[in-house]
This record gives structure tokens, sequence and C-alpha cells, in this order.
């Protein structure tokens, strides 16, 4: 927290998953027993086991599925290109810690991906929250011009936000008259500003989004969120994402790839 100027600096982005997918495993047992197969996975991991029903549905190659077991089946699907298949596999995602900057690339990531982001239009931003970029922050003139500049914007708002209220004396209702200020008083905010949103996207999208926005070529700051995202991934279906590496940048990130781009 910095105490002069009341505002908490955020270099890093987080992650949390809110939810994943179950099996219904009955179901599952129904479907095989009517076509008069049977079959198991070695996975527990309920994405990587609907991928791969998904997939033997194309086929119906229950009966008599190859060595190699879900992993191998999952890696010869990234193989050919058969990324409609993990389509099947959903996550329900929370990142914090991000700025508006990095949202306003995000959100362009439509087919597969679903947003529900903080308003500002409801939300109190009198508690200054902004993200800084390394390249500033690693700068102590930068960081102190970029700081100026950052509260003097931050109260700015206040101000706006408190006569705003003051303005609207014909609105009865206090939330509206609080919506109606904070709208027009968010404009003087920076796109350095934090926000969460939630996200909710299918493996597919969300392989897409690591190899385009875990790119050298990507924004430093979305390129972070990437990485800390893949760990994430990783940790929740690896046989899905154990496929990307990481090489090494000179700003101190990491580009992700893989040799299975755009599945």
């Amino acid at each position: 927290m910095d105490a002069a100027l009341e505002m908490r600096i955020i270099r890093d982005p987080a992650v949390y998953v809110m939810g994943r997918q179950i099996v219904n495993d009955t179901e599952l047992e129904r479907f095989l027993a009517d076509h008069g197969v049977s079959w198991q996975t070695d996975t527990e991991v309920a994405s990587e086991r609907l991928c791969e029903t998904a997939g033997r549905v194309c086929y119906m190659s229950f009966a008599k599925p190859r060595p190699g077991g879900n992993a191998t089946y999952l890696g010869h699907i990234k193989e050919v290109g058969h990324g409609s298949v993990l389509e099947h596999a959903v996550w329900n995602l929370l990142f914090t810690g991000v700025s508006r900057t990095l949202t306003h690339e995000l959100i362009r990531h439509r087919a597969g991906m679903g947003y529900s982001q903080l308003s500002q239009r409801y939300v109190d931003e009198s508690v200054a929250e902004y993200v800084e970029p390394d390249v500033i922050a690693g700068d102590p003139e930068l960081h102190q011009i970029w700081r100026e500049c950052v509260a003097q914007s931050h109260q700015a708002y206040m101000v706006l936000a408190e006569k705003l209220q003051a303005k609207y004396t014909n609105e009865a209702d206090k939330t509206a008259r609080r919506k109606l200020a904070r709208q027009a008083a968010r404009s003087v905010l920076p796109n350095a500003t934090e926000t969460k949103i939630f996200v909710t996207a299918n493996a597919r999208a969300l392989r897409h989004f690591l190899e385009q926005r875990g790119s050298r070529h990507a924004e430093p700051e979305i390129r972070k969120l990437a990485n800390v995202l893949l760990d994430v991934l990783v940790k929740e279906s690896p046989n899905l994402f154990c496929d990307y590496r990481r090489d090494p940048l000179s700003d101190g990130t990491f580009e992700i790839v893989t040799d299975f781009r755009k599945v």
C-alpha cells in the first residue's frame, strides 16, 4: 500500500478456478450398455474423460481402444488437429489484479469464452487499485511520473463523484444517484485501473488464448496472465495442456509455445 497516495499498486495477476465439470457416470454407463460396449479410461479428470468420450463417439471406438490411455488419446487429438473435441471441456475462472487495458484485449476472444466484468457504474472506485507495467515499475523516474499521474486521475474521480452526487438532487433514490455519478466520474480513470473479470471458457478457446497472448508479440501484462493461467490449467488437466513449454524472453516474461498450434 502506498500510504502517501492511498493507492495500491498491483503488478501480478491472479487466477481462481471457480468451477469445473463433473462426469455423470450413471448416464455414461447407460449409454455404453445401450450400445453393447464396455469401456474405461485411465483418467479421473472430468475434462479429460469428457473430451475422450466425445472423440470416441465420433467413431464409436469404445470397444477396441488403442493402448496408451487418455494421455495418448488426447495427444493424438492435438496432433491431428481435431480441436472440436476439446470444446467439451469447460472451466469457470476469475481473473483479478488485471488492468482495463488487459480486459480490452481479453474480450476480443469471443468464440468459446463468456465474460462478466466488474461494473464501474455500480462499484465505488474510491479505493485506488492500479496495475503498473513492469517496464515503468523498474525505472524510478518513470515510476514516479506514473504514480503522480494515476494519483491525479484518482483524485479527479473522487471529486467528480462527490460533486455529481450532489448535482443529482432530483433523483430520490440514493442508489440511482450513486450510479449516475460514478458512470460519469469513471471517464477520468486510466486504463491502469484494476478490474476483476469472471470467465467461462472451453479448452479449445483457452488453448487459442494461451498461444495468442503467450506469444512474444503479445502485450507483456496479458502475457503474464497467460503464464499464470497455464500453470492453473496444467494442474487442472495435464493431458489437455501439458504439451506447452516456455521460452524465456528478455523482459523477464516467458513465451508459451507448443508443437500443436491452432488445434
